[in-house]
């Protein structure tokens, strides 16, 4: 084992602490969510599966893959060779880029029951334009939704009618400071596959329900009855069903995971995978409804560049052509195999869940501990890890041997400090975040 130090990342990240709030823009890419004072934080370099961090460090990426971003991996020759091309031809102008419209093409071509498309750039802008869209089409204001769609108003403001409702849906402890009080009561969550919580939803919604929103997948398979009445609540009342494919859309299938899942939806969003990284993200939808965009205010500048939509046309393309979906699946459930067989080998309690190839695991006592011991030792054998895999179309068979004979052995090393109530004493940084928090 090579020697490992990121004194060079840790500097930058103390210098970062002090000048930017929460020290990263992304909550899931700050460093306490893995372990503070061992994750690296920044790159220098990314392509395929291999990062390097500033102190020369390189790793292979094993855990969130760019958040999900990077479906093909990191600074694909393909997609980057056409972006080149698109700032070379100029990526701004009063007029606007005609891949826009070949990008609208194709993701209608992708799912039939869609009529509509308008983008912009991050999932949680789009969403936004979803639900926006939706209220403007119904006339009514209260959203019902399952899951985790973002940052913005109209999700957070669950949290201001009662405190912690957006506990169970992905992270704790979200605020719903800088909210006017008066959006108390406009989003009503509701529990996956719970068909009493999704009524008693409708239900205090009454009359003023506006749209339903939920992921088709995100830990569990979709119960038929839940789904059945879901659609039949969204066509009695004429309220769009709209579908959160953020995270879930080009994984299992070319395009939304509702197309294999059996949902049918009136809106699907699209982010992450859309872009491999270049910013871009779509609201796609049938037409009677779509067509409200007109009829309120939804525009933005940068909305109109030319780099998003080239990119995603270069990652479609290669995504069908490449059969990624396949790979990416078969890989994943290598690691999740691998984590579960690992886990009783070594007699740990483990608990695998998420679809396929975006897994995660949780151990049963300790997490946050254990997940900061098993990210250092991962770190300094040359990988970027944590309790979360994410696979990419670049990551190889021979990548996965090497993953999970590292995970072997730091298991094993795991296994042995928890029998002896160790596991925090041989910590380097601290133990691991979970939710919302504030970091300096």
């Amino acid at each position: 084992m090579k020697e490992w130090n990121i004194e060079k990342s840790l500097a930058l990240q103390e210098k970062a602490a002090a000048i930017i709030p929460g020290m990263t823009q992304l909550l899931s890419k700050r460093p306490d969510m893995f372990s503070r004072g061992v994750w690296p934080t920044y790159f220098k370099k990314a392509k395929g599966v291999r990062v390097t961090d500033l102190d020369d460090n390189e790793y292979i990426d094993c855990s969130i893959g760019g958040i999900g971003a990077t479906v093909l991996g990191y600074a694909d020759d393909e997609i980057n060779e056409k972006v080149k091309a698109a700032i070379d031809d100029g990526s701004a102008s009063t007029l606007n880029p005609p891949e826009e419209v070949a990008l609208a093409e194709k993701l209608l071509e992708l799912h039939p029951w869609a009529e509509m498309a308008r983008f912009a750039r991050s999932g949680g802008e789009a969403m936004s334009i979803a639900v926006r869209i939706a209220r403007t089409y119904t006339g009514k204001g209260t959203v019902l939704f399952c899951g985790y769609h973002g940052w913005t108003d109209w999700y957070l403001a669950a949290n201001l009618a009662r405190e912690g409702a957006l506990d169970q849906m992905w992270i704790a402890g979200l605020s719903p400071n800088g909210l006017p009080k008066g959006l108390a009561g406009t989003a009503l969550p509701f529990m996956f596959n719970d068909k009493a919580s999704f009524l008693d939803a409708v239900k205090e919604a009454g009359d003023d329900l506006a749209a339903i929103v939920l992921e088709p997948q995100r830990n569990y398979v979709v119960d038929p009855e839940f789904m059945d009445i879901i659609h039949q609540t969204a066509r009695k009342n004429d309220v769009p069903l709209i579908m959160d494919e953020i995270t879930a859309a080009f994984r299992i299938c070319n395009g939304g995971a509702h197309l294999v899942l059996g949902w049918q939806p009136d809106i699907a969003v699209y982010a992450k995978a859309l872009g491999n990284g270049y910013p871009i993200s779509a609201i796609i939808g049938k037409g009677k409804i779509m067509s409200e965009a007109q009829n309120a205010f939804i525009t933005s500048t940068n909305w109109t560049e030319r780099i998003g939509p080239v990119a995603a046309l270069a990652m479609i393309e290669k995504f069908i052509r490449c059969d990624a979906s396949k790979h990416m699946v078969a890989i994943a459930k290598r690691v999740e195999t691998g984590w579960k067989e690992l886990a009783e080998k070594h007699g740990i309690d483990i608990h695998v869940g998420g679809i396929v190839p975006l897994l995660h695991y949780n151990f049963a006592k300790d997490h946050n501990v254990n997940k900061a011991f098993f990210v250092q030792e991962m770190l300094k054998r040359g990988f970027l890890a944590s309790n979360t895999f994410y696979s990419m179309y670049a990551h190889t068979h021979e990548d996965i041997d090497k993953y999970l004979a590292a995970c072997d052995e730091i298991f094993g090393m795991l296994a042995k400090l928890m029998a002896e109530g160790k596991v925090a004493e041989n910590l380097i940084g601290k133990p691991a975040s979970v939710g919302f928090a504030r970091i300096n």
